[in-house]
């Protein structure tokens, strides 16, 4: 078998491979701006940037021997037009050539001709250059294996995520600048004044990185003003950008003669599509149209042969050498045609018919009438075929050699799949089963072990097989359909081959020359990508062995039904939802989506019918997904060298994928520049998907090849750009200018930016754009120098805008070695940029002590101002105080303004020089060696003694406090051991000055006697008296200061000069009182009571034990009076060890002071008392004269958990019983007047033995409480007294009910009368079930007497009723009477209200409340009184006795009604609501009972029904070991065990039905004397059998099944897990 051909199949797309990976041409286009740009510009996406021709993709047809296409010496450097299409004898002598398969050969892409279609896209641009035949050493192809067609435009970035900006090049926004807020002394730090922010773009995204995930016709329907390549756009087609994934074309000619009207009346309607050296359409007539890629028809094959009596044309193929077609066709037959001579066929191989399956021993073939629905050659032979029909079967086919059709004849050999069975119940109970998709091995470019093998890969529903073919049919790898497949998803599959190839050296990996073949294969969403190895056997005999391995595995959104390779590495997948998904192989990443819907791609139900059972039906009731089988769409969409052909219903079409070059090109060629370099700079930073777009995934390889085509593109812009004057060009310039600075900083190419791109602003007068850009950059130091002429021009841009300060900002973070160092500084100081002015010097040159030489002349210049002069009000001012941050940041090791720290090396000198400097006694003279010193006056003869820290102290004493405070914090001045000066030079070398042996005890010395000497004010002296005493402390063993000057500063201190100073100064005098104590205790604290030093002298009164005092000081400080329970605690507690007489006047205080406590807090002083004074409780409580007050007071011992305070620290510490009822009187009297609704809760938790009832109930009668002397005097056996305070109090309401309603008339507000009235029947409703509790707790105790038998006709004497029986008597009395009264009052007002015509008031609510009341008393009594006590034996007698009860007090109450009232008819309504109440409830519990038994009995039968109806499992297999669980072939076993269980069932429910009837056969049945029908199969209760077990199965509500022994290991041991444990282990649900 020769291995020198290439091969393509129908869904192969090796083609692309072969010639992109090896030797793929190298294109390059000149890209020129659109209107009128002046500068071409170059390069392209190849490997070697140095050869600069275009290479250009020759006529399929024309290809010439070995690849070479010409003589080199006629092409190299010439630039041709396309040749015009050879002659059919021209083609087929070069097809034969290609059956040579020469690795240094060239197979240059075929050029499609699009016609006049794509006139205007075929441009001077597109004119091409052939070079010389390219080995693959030198070849200058883009990287995997994306060729594109000359001319095109594609370009699109859009892809699965976005392309925005790199956080590293985002857009910046503005800076930022705020003034500090003014800082105390001694507690601010000197920060920098440095900001960084950026500066916001506010571009729009560009068309070009629109990204086509959304469900949308096409990126370019967005854009209406977009022409179609031939400068109209046909109604059926959509306008295209120039930067879309895929560029489509129509193939307007192919569509005019096979998908026009005459066209499928003479050769029928297109049905599938083949694609290689020529485009091969199959009709529905049972023909094939053969096209050139100039759209010419170049064939027809099937035309007068047999070929067209066996129906359409269902799948092509065409051989690896180009030169012959194979065709399946739907009634099962298989024809192969030599495209040389198309008039007959060269094979034809005829199905069996069915006269022949009867057959017993028939031979190999598909059946009549079974569409061939895949078929493709195997190898570069002519005569070797493998195809498979919609019945699942496949098939090998091997012709012999012979002279002609009649004397060949061909083997077929069965490969995959059973014959249908003659017998149609056999047939029934067989899988069904088809083959989804189909595709032998194609050939690569390289030999490979598996050349010779045949390899073909079928996936059917259930399997992947590979098989090998030759020498025999062998299955080499098989594989089951995922579990991720979902099972009521939609049923599809699709697969395709990629060959092994050679590998160029930039792709290379891992030392390997080949890539590996793979197969990408998919069921419904699961995409599955497998890697194939061959390997050689040792002995040629034996077939080489293979080894499959599983890469990687992806899940989709939506089911796929066709895929193919694009590349090596790129797939496209084909939706059900006819959406093209661009995936990368390696990650399996969705880089592009593209919508086909619109393009009506041909598909064809072909697998329904053969697999309808396989598809689930269920009923129609079930909310569960039907599962469906997709339509095929494989024979509609195919690739070709990185093209994308597409059958649709009414045309064909053909897209490519662009790559990079193209999409640069594109949006170049548009105008868009900024959205070009944008895109570039992208595939620069490698965030692009390099793959898919032809670039390479090493770093190296990608910047090189992107980088001279990005700054080309960022030249042609600018000038095209300069050369426009429209009203946009402003904005579209900084557009362009912040994408070119990203491109260049992504690129790191400043040197470029800064040099020739800043010259051609500046030519431009357009530097303003550029200095503005650059503004950001510099702020995040992402830029930290600049050329001399980029500074200048930075200067003058911002001194032109006034932003003095915004310059001096980036001066501060640019490197000062690339100034103008006497320009910079001459520049800093005519603007007052004194932090770059400080920066310079400091940075550039390395001299601190000039900058303070500069910043002292400011102070200076402020000084000899006018006296009344506002200095802060000076524009000087500000940078005259920049001295302070200047010295603690130099002195600390820090640069100012950045912060940096200075090196090591470096910092000593700095700080000896500012020190020596600063302190120096008399004007030194600077730099070293110079004659003039600066002087701080006028006349130098009154120069004072340390003029310079004169002049910053009266300047700005406190700023300089805190400046130093800073520099004391530095080891520097740490005191340095004279043995370690040796000469006047210091360890490390350097010669010793005054600056170097500066302490901190010598500055304060210097600093005391500057203050002594020239008398500064007390306004500026407290800050060095600040400055000592908080330094004291921090340094104890390196300041060692006289006790009468420490005692001086305690009373300057003492004496603030401000109010704002006050508190410094009190710190600063405890900072002091820490290390240092005075000799007069006495007037250090006379002095601190005069400044209201209340913490210092807290302090001290501690110190010195003087309690009394300390708690009088709380009482004054009025920021800090809680402390003063704090202080108690303390003083009062036994560790303090404070004496008696101490313990006694700190108690008098207390005293003293106890109203002054409560008003702080009454909670916390009464738990501080119990805690720490618990005999101060008792006078505490008489001292409060607030009766609120001592209300909390008491609260708080008695009911701690009611008090909530968010300060509370411990709870209240619990009194003793003793010391309670020392105050539970008056905390109830007070409670009542202050809490009244708690007084009947507290009242009924506690006893009353110890309470004076005399005292505390008319407290509680005042108060309105009745309720809880209610409860007081029935806890205290005083019911009737209860009672009759009870009854008094209700009286009284009803009295103020009738009053308001008969004064309602009169009223001029009746809302107001109304929500009274409302309130006082609330009052008489919670007062009567006060008393119901009072008579219901007396009726539950009592016990009643003996009484003869009476006659309740009879008169009751009311002395005869038991004592809670006239409770009961007196309760409904008075509510009785109070509904009646107010009933009549009620109707008083009705009538009086109709005779004075104003609205009457609706008393209803009131009325149906107090009548509900009555009904409440009357039910209480009767449950109360009628309710049996005792043994079960004595309940009907119990009960007779107190229904009795309930009589007499009935019959009481009608003879007391009967005096208090002449008749009995006022009393009538009030009765007949009662009674008829009675009966209105007895008729809802009745009614209520009958619907409740009603809808029970409707859920039950519900459940009964649907429990009946069971479970349809989903399969008919267990879903765990996937073995039939039931249904047909299952067995008997299972018949026989579910009947047996049937019948025990059966005969449980007839015992249980006999057990319930009772009778004679229940007693036989307990006797073990039943019926054999109602005691059958008792042997199925001992489960089933050992088989029976192992069938044994489990049906979950969600319709899963399994066996139980599956579910639970344990269940054939005997060990099984109850049945509500079970779950299914797919979605977790019950049995």
């Amino acid at each position: 078998m020769s291995s020198a051909a290439r091969g393509q199949d129908e869904g192969g797309s090796n083609e692309d491979v072969e010639t992109d990976e090896a030797f793929g041409t190298e294109e390059e286009r000149e890209i020129r701006p659109r209107a009128g740009g002046s500068e071409h510009w170059g390069g392209g996406g190849d490997e070697d940037d140095s050869d600069t021709v275009i290479h250009n993709e020759s006529d399929y047809f024309g290809s010439t021997k070995n690849g070479n296409v010409g003589a080199p010496g006629e092409q190299e450097g010439e630039t041709t037009q396309n040749s015009e299409p050879l002659d059919d004898q021209e083609l087929l002598e070069q097809d034969v050539l290609q059956l040579q398969r020469d690795p240094d050969s060239d197979m240059e892409t075929p050029e499609l001709d699009l016609g006049p279609d794509v006139g205007p896209d075929h441009n001077a641009a597109t004119q091409t250059q052939i070079s010389p035949s390219a080995s693959p050493a030198d070849s200058g192809s883009i990287p995997d294996d994306t060729p594109s067609i000359q001319g095109s435009l594609l370009s699109s970035p859009g892809r699965g995520k976005s392309l925005s900006p790199s956080p590293s090049v985002t857009p910046r926004r503005a800076t930022l600048r705020t003034a500090s807020a003014a800082l105390h002394p001694f507690e601010r730090r000197f920060e920098t004044r440095l900001s960084s922010s950026s500066i916001p773009s506010a571009r729009a995204a560009s068309p070009g990185f629109l990204t086509p995930h959304s469900r949308q016709i096409s990126l370019a329907s967005q854009f209406s003003g977009l022409s179609s390549q031939d400068g109209s756009i046909t109604g059926d087609e959509v306008p295209q950008a120039p930067w879309e994934v895929i560029r489509w074309n129509k193939l307007r000619k192919i569509t005019g003669q096979a998908f026009s009207e005459s066209g499928k009346r003479s050769f029928g309607r297109p049905t599938c599509l083949a694609v290689s050296a020529l485009i091969a359409i199959g009709t529905s007539k049972g023909l094939i149209l053969g096209f050139d890629y100039h759209q010419n028809l170049k064939l027809i094959v099937g035309q007068g042969t047999k070929a067209t009596e066996c129906g359409s044309v269902t799948s092509i193929a065409i051989s690896a050498d180009y030169s012959t077609l194979a065709a399946g066709h739907a009634d099962g037959s298989l024809f192969t045609w030599e495209i040389s001579r198309p008039a007959r066929p060269f094979l034809q191989v005829s199905p069996l018919s069915s006269d022949e399956l009867r057959q017993r021993q028939h031979a190999d073939g598909h059946v009549a009438g079974c569409a061939v629905l895949h078929v493709g050659f195997l190898g570069t032979r002519h005569t070797a075929l493998v195809s498979a029909d919609a019945g699942g079967m496949a098939f090998s086919h091997l012709a012999t050699r012979g002279l002609g059709p009649v004397t060949r004849t061909v083997k077929n050999t069965r490969i995959l799949g059973r014959y249908p069975a003659a017998d149609p119940s056999i047939e029934f109970s067989r899988k069904p089963s088809s083959i989804l998709a189909f595709s032998p091995l194609p050939l690569g470019n390289v030999e490979q072990p598996t050349d010779g093998m045949g390899l073909t890969a079928l996936l059917t529903p259930y399997l992947l097989v590979v098989v090998s073919t030759t020498p025999v049919a062998q299955t080499q790898y098989k594989a089951p359909r995922p579990k991720e497949v979902e099972p009521h998803g939609t049923l599809s599959g699709c697969l395709a081959w990629f060959p092994a190839v050679k590998l160029k050296a930039s792709n290379a990996e891992k030392d390997k020359e080949n890539s590996d073949t793979k197969l990408v294969y998919s069921w419904s969403n699961v995409l599955s990508v497998l890697s194939v190895a061959a390997t050689e056997n040792e002995d040629p005999a034996k077939p080489p062995s293979l080894s499959f391995h599983a890469r990687k595995r992806w899940r989709a959104d939506e089911a796929i039904v066709a895929v193919q390779w694009l590349g090596r590495s790129v797939l496209g997948l084909l939706t059900v939802s006819q959406r093209l998904l661009i995936v990368q192989d390696t990650t399996l990443q969705v880089t592009d989506s593209i919508d086909l819907l619109h393009r009506h791609l041909y598909h064809q139900d072909l697998f329904s019918q053969q697999l309808h059972t396989v598809v689930e039906r269920t009923d129609s009731d079930d909310p569960s997904l039907h599962g469906v089988v997709a339509d095929a769409f494989y024979m509609s969409f195919r690739t070709y060298k990185g093209r994308v052909f597409l059958l649709g219903f009414n045309d064909l079409t053909v897209g490519t994928l662009s790559n990079w070059a193209d999409r640069l090109v594109a949006l170049m060629e548009t105008g868009d520049h900024i959205a070009a370099i944008a895109l570039a700079t992208e595939y620069y930073q490698g965030s692009a998907n390099n793959v898919t777009i032809g670039l390479p995934d090493s770093d190296e390889a990608r910047h090189e090849v992107v980088r001279e085509r990005l700054l080309t593109m960022i030249r042609a812009s600018l000038v095209y750009t300069f050369a426009q004057h429209d009203d946009d060009r402003p904005a579209r310039l900084q557009e362009l200018t912040e994408k070119c600075f990203t491109a260049c900083m992504a690129m790191q190419d400043t040197e470029y930016l800064f040099s020739e791109c800043f010259e051609s602003y500046d030519v431009a007068d357009e530097a303003d754009i550029f200095v503005t850009t650059l503004e950001p950059y510099v702020l995040d130091r992402e830029v930290k120098t600049l050329p001399t002429e980029l500074v200048q021009g930075l200067v003058s841009h911002f001194i032109s805008e006034n932003q003095a300060s915004r310059l001096e900002e980036l001066l501060c973070r640019l490197d000062p070695l690339s100034f103008d160092l006497d320009n910079i500084t001459m520049l800093c100081r005519q603007h007052g940029l004194y932090d770059a002015l400080i920066y310079v010097w400091t940075q550039g040159i390395g001299d601190f002590v000039t900058p303070l030489i500069d910043l002292l002349s400011l102070v200076k210049m402020l000084g000899e101002g006018e006296e009344d002069e506002d200095m802060p009000s000076n524009p000087f001012y500000e940078s005259a105080m920049k001295v302070f941050p200047y010295l603690a940041y130099s002195l600390t090791g820090r640069r100012y303004p950045a912060g940096d720290l200075i090196d090591d090396s470096e910092t000593i000198r700095v700080k000896a020089d500012l020190y020596e400097y600063l302190f120096a006694g008399t004007p030194l003279p600077w730099p070293p060696g110079s004659r003039d010193p600066f002087r701080v006056g006028a006349d130098p003869q009154e120069e004072p003694a340390f003029p310079y820290l004169v002049l910053l102290l009266q300047f700005d004493a406190a700023s300089f406090m805190s400046m130093l405070n800073e520099a004391f914090e530095d080891p520097f001045l740490n005191e340095v051991e004279d043995d370690t000066i040796t000469n006047g030079t210091l360890p490390n070398g350097t010669k010793s000055r005054p600056g170097y042996r500066m302490t901190r005890q010598h500055i304060i010395s210097i600093m005391l006697d500057v203050v002594r000497q020239q008398g500064f004010d007390g306004d500026q002296v407290v800050y060095l008296d600040m400055f000592i005493a908080r330094s004291l402390p921090k340094y104890p063993g390196q300041l060692v200061l006289s006790g009468s000057l420490l005692t001086q500063v305690l009373q300057r201190l003492c004496v603030p000069p401000t109010e704002e100073l006050q508190e410094d100064c009190q710190l600063s005098i405890e900072y002091l009182l820490s290390t240092y104590r005075p000799p007069d205790i006495n007037k250090l604290i006379a002095a601190l009571k005069a400044a209201r030093f209340y913490r210092v002298l807290k302090s001290v009164y501690r110190t010195e034990r003087a309690f009394t005092a300390l708690l009088e000081v709380y009482f004054e400080d009025a920021d800090d009076r809680w402390g003063v329970f704090d202080c108690m605690t303390a003083c009062l507690r036994p560790s303090t060890g404070a004496g008696a007489k101490q313990v006694s006047a700190i108690k008098k205080t207390i005293m003293e002071h106890v109203e002054d406590l409560a008003g702080i807090d009454v909670v916390q002083t009464s738990r501080t008392l119990c805690a720490s004074a618990p005999d101060l409780l008792e006078p505490a409580v008489e001292a409060l004269q607030d009766s609120y007050q001592r209300f909390m007071f008491l609260r708080t011992l008695l009911e701690p958990a009611l008090v909530q305070k968010a300060r509370q620290s411990n709870a209240t510490p619990a009194l003793s019983e003793e010391q309670k009822s020392k105050f539970t009187e008056q905390y109830i009297q007070l409670m009542c007047l202050h809490d009244p609704t708690r007084v009947a809760g507290y009242i009924d938790t506690m006893p009353t033995s110890d309470l004076q009832l005399d005292q505390i109930l008319p407290a509680m009668e005042q108060a309105g409480v009745i309720d809880a002397a209610v409860i007081l005097l029935s806890k205290d056996g005083r019911a009737r007294d209860a009672m009759d305070r009870l009854v008094a109090h209700v009286q009284s309401l009803e009295q103020a009910l009738t009053s308001l309603l008969a004064a309602a008339v009169e009223s001029p507000d009746v809302a107001s009368t109304y929500e009274a009235a409302e309130d006082l029947t609330q009052a008489v409703e919670k007062y009567t079930k006060v008393g119901i509790w009072l008579c219901q707790g007396q009726s539950a105790s009592v016990q009643r007497r003996t009484r003869p038998r009476t006659n309740f006709a009879w008169e009751v004497s009311e002395d005869d009723l038991d004592s809670d029986e006239y409770l009961w008597l007196n309760l409904i009395g008075v509510v009785v009477q109070a509904t009646k009264n107010v009933g009549d009052a009620s109707d008083r007002l009705e009538e009086q209200m109709e005779t004075t015509g104003r609205d009457n008031l609706d008393l209803s609510k009131i009325i149906g409340t107090l009548r509900n009341n009555v009904q409440q008393t009357f039910t209480a009594l009767l449950s109360a009184t009628a309710t049996p006590k005792g043994p079960k034996s004595q309940e009907k007698q119990s009960a007779r006795r107190e229904n009795l009860s309930f009589l007499r007090v009935l019959r009481a109450f009608l003879t007391r009604a009967a005096i208090t009232a002449p008749s009995l008819a006022d009393l009538r309504a009030v009765l007949s609501d009662i009674f008829s109440a009675y009966a209105f409830e007895q008729g809802v519990l009745s009614l209520a009972n009958e619907l409740l038994g009603s809808d029970v009995f409707t859920e039950i039968q519900e459940v009964h029904d649907l429990r009946q109806r069971g479970w349809r499992p989903r399969t008919q297999v267990c879903e765990h070991c996937k073995r039939r669980a039931w249904g047909q072939g299952v067995g008997e076993i299972v018949w026989d065990e579910w009947m047996a269980k049937e019948q025990s069932r059966e005969a449980e429910k007839a015992r249980k039905l006999v057990e319930r009837g009772g009778g004679e056969e229940a007693r036989r049945l307990e006797r073990g004397k039943a019926k054999v029908q109602v005691a059958v199969v008792e042997e199925y209760r001992g489960g089933p059998g050992e088989e029976g077990k192992k069938l044994t199965l489990v049906v979950f509500a969600c319709r899963h099944i399994y066996h139980r022994a599956c579910l639970d290991p344990g269940f054939l041991d005997g060990k099984a897990v109850a049945d509500k444990g079970l779950k299914c282990p797919i979605c977790n649900h019950h049995e």
